[in-house]
C-alpha cells in the first residue's frame, strides 16, 4: 500500500512539473495564405493575366517559441517560410526559412538580443509607416522597392538588438557580418528610433549595405538583391497619426546606390557612379465599418543616376487604392489598384525607362502601367 502510494505521490509531482513547464515555454505554428488573379495593362507590350500569391502579404507559415528563464528574462526563436501557393515553390531565393531565422533572449527591462537571418531597422521602424508594408503589400513599394521597406532583402548573418519600451522611446541596431575575409564587404548595419505617444507615431533609421548583392555568404546575398552595387545607403523618416476610424502618414526615404552594376528587377546593366532615389509617400486609411476599409496612397520618386555620358533624372508617380472586407476574423477579402507612370529616363539606364509596378506580368513597353489585383486572404 505505501509503495503505491509512494508512486502516486510521485506521479502527481512529475505531472505537476509538466504542467509548470508547458506553462513556461509555449510553440506557436502560425501563417497567412495569400492567393488571387492579377490583370497588368502592360507587360512587354501586352496585357497580362495571372495568379499571384501574396501581394496584400507574402505567403508564409511559421514556428516561434518562447522559454520562461525566470527573473524577466526569456529565450525566444523565429522559424518563417515563404512559398508560392500557385505552385508550392519557396520563395525568398528557395531558402526553406527565408523570411526570418533567428533566436535570442529576451528581457522585459533590456530589450531583446537575436542572432540569425533578420530584418534591418528600415523595415522595423520606417517601413509600418508605408501602404506596401502595413496594408497594401508589394504593388505598393516605391519603384524597384529601392529603399526595402517592402523586405525584398533580408540580412544574413545579423546581430540584432531591439530596446524595452521607455515611456513610448525604442530603439536598436543590426550589425550583419560578412562572413568573409574582407571584414567590410557584404556587411550591414543599422539602427533606428521609434517614439510613440497615443495616437502619434514617429519614427526613422539607417541601413548600409558594403557589397550589396556581391557575395553568395554575405549580409545581403546576390539572390535577393533587387540591385548590384558596391554600396547602398538608406535613411528614411516618417509620421503617423490616428483619429477615430481613420490613419494617415507621410514617409520620406533616400537611398543612395554607390557604383551600381545591375538591376535584377529588370535585367539592365548600369555602370554610372551612383543612382539616388528620394521616395515621399502619403497614406491613409478609413475603416467605414468593423468589416470593411478602404486605404489609399500616393508616391513621387525623384531619382538622380550619375551616368559616364551625363546626369539622368527620372520622376516616378504612383497612386493606389485598396478595399479590404472581412468575412471573419481570420479571413478577408480584397481589392487593390495600382498606376505608375515614369518620365525622364534616357537609354542609358539600361532597360529602366519602363513602367513597373512590383509583383507585375513584367515591365511595360511604355511609361506606363495599370494593376489591378483582387485577392482571397486567410490567416491562421
Amino acid at each position: 500500500m505505501r509503495d503505491n502510494i509512494q508512486l502516486a505521490a510521485i506521479a502527481a509531482a512529475l505531472l505537476a512539473l509538466t504542467s509548470i513547464a508547458q506553462a513556461q515555454s509555449s510553440v506557436t505554428l502560425y501563417g497567412i495564405v495569400d492567393d488571387g488573379p492579377s490583370y497588368t495593362s502592360n507587360a512587354g507590350g501586352h496585357a497580362g493575366w495571372q495568379m499571384v500569391s501574396g501581394s496584400a502579404q507574402g505567403s508564409r507559415w511559421g514556428l516561434k517559441g518562447i522559454e520562461d528563464l525566470g527573473g524577466g528574462l526569456a529565450t525566444i526563436f523565429r522559424l518563417e517560410n515563404g512559398f508560392n501557393v500557385n505552385n508550392g515553390t519557396l520563395s525568398q531565393g528557395g531558402r526553406e526559412f527565408g523570411r526570418q531565422a533567428y533566436f535570442g533572449v529576451t528581457s522585459s527591462t533590456l530589450g531583446t538580443l537575436t542572432l540569425g537571418r533578420q530584418l534591418d531597422m528600415i523595415n522595423d521602424f520606417v517601413a509600418p509607416m508605408t501602404a506596401n508594408s502595413s496594408w497594401g503589400g508589394y504593388a505598393f513599394s516605391h519603384p524597384f522597392d529601392n529603399d526595402n521597406t517592402d523586405g525584398s532583402f533580408r540580412i544574413n548573418n545579423a546581430i540584432k538588438y531591439t530596446s524595452a519600451n521607455y515611456g513610448g522611446l525604442n530603439f536598436g541596431a543590426t550589425y550583419a557580418f560578412s562572413n568573409a575575409t574582407g571584414f567590410a564587404q557584404d556587411r550591414e548595419y543599422s539602427a533606428g528610433v521609434e517614439y510613440t505617444n497615443g495616437p502619434l507615431v514617429i519614427a526613422g533609421a539607417y541601413s548600409n549595405v558594403n557589397g550589396l548583392g556581391t557575395s553568395t555568404t554575405g549580409a545581403v546575398t546576390a539572390d535577393t538583391a533587387p540591385f548590384v552595387a558596391d554600396s547602398e545607403r538608406i535613411a528614411g523618416a516618417g509620421i503617423k497619426y490616428a483619429f477615430g476610424p481613420a490613419a494617415v502618414a507621410f514617409v520620406y526615404t533616400y537611398t543612395d546606390i554607390g557604383q551600381p552594376v545591375k538591376n535584377n528587377l529588370v535585367h539592365a546593366t548600369l555602370s554610372g557612379s551612383s543612382l539616388r532615389f528620394s521616395n515621399y509617400e502619403i497614406n491613409g486609411s478609413y475603416q467605414f465599418t468593423p468589416q470593411f476599409a478602404v486605404m489609399a496612397m500616393y508616391d513621387f520618386t525623384h531619382g538622380d543616376y550619375a551616368a559616364s555620358n551625363g546626369t539622368v533624372r527620372p520622376n516616378w508617380n504612383q497612386v493606389g487604392l485598396m478595399g479590404d472586407y472581412l468575412l471573419s476574423k481570420r479571413t478577408d477579402v480584397y481589392m487593390q489598384g495600382v498606376w505608375q507612370h515614369v518620365s525622364g529616363v534616357a537609354n542609358d539606364m539600361g532597360g529602366m525607362s519602363g513602367a513597373l509596378i512590383l509583383g507585375s506580368a513584367g515591365q511595360s513597353s511604355t511609361s506606363s502601367q495599370l494593376l489591378v489585383h483582387v485577392g482571397l486572404r486567410h490567416k491562421f
